[in-house]
């Protein structure tokens, strides 16, 4: 059983920026991927970015070019690096993981969710 936990989440202004992260455990040998999802009030839940265990990712066209998956297999540990955040940022951000590789790039089905961390972005 993985379990997996957010952390970073706050409250920033237009065009700042957060880092968030996810740290993980009950890991075995296989392979697994990680993403960020997040929801906005009233939204459904949607994908933001994956990453494979060889690293390779994939993002949401909102997350390309500001957002950064990356993580640190030593320490357990998913990262998201945001920048030039907008008020449509603004959302649930959930940490997921799956044992298999992201065969739906940023929409892989998840298996394994976090609690989440508010991410708020003012105008």
């Amino acid at each position: 059983q993985v379990h997996v936990v957010e952390s970073g989440g706050g409250s920033v202004q237009t065009g700042g920026s957060l880092r968030l992260s996810c740290e993980a455990s009950g890991y075995t040998e296989y392979s697994y991927c990680m993403g960020w999802f997040r929801q906005a009030p009233g939204k459904e839940r949607h994908g933001v970015a994956t990453i494979d265990s060889e690293g390779l990712t994939s993002y949401a066209s909102f997350a390309q070019g500001r957002f950064t998956i990356s993580k640190d297999n030593a320490k357990n540990t998913l990262y998201l690096q945001m920048n030039s955040l907008t008020p449509e940022d603004t959302a649930m951000y959930y940490c997921a993981a799956v044992r298999s590789w992201c065969t739906g790039g940023y929409t892989t089905r998840m298996d394994y969710w976090g609690q989440g961390t508010l991410v708020t972005i003012s105008s």
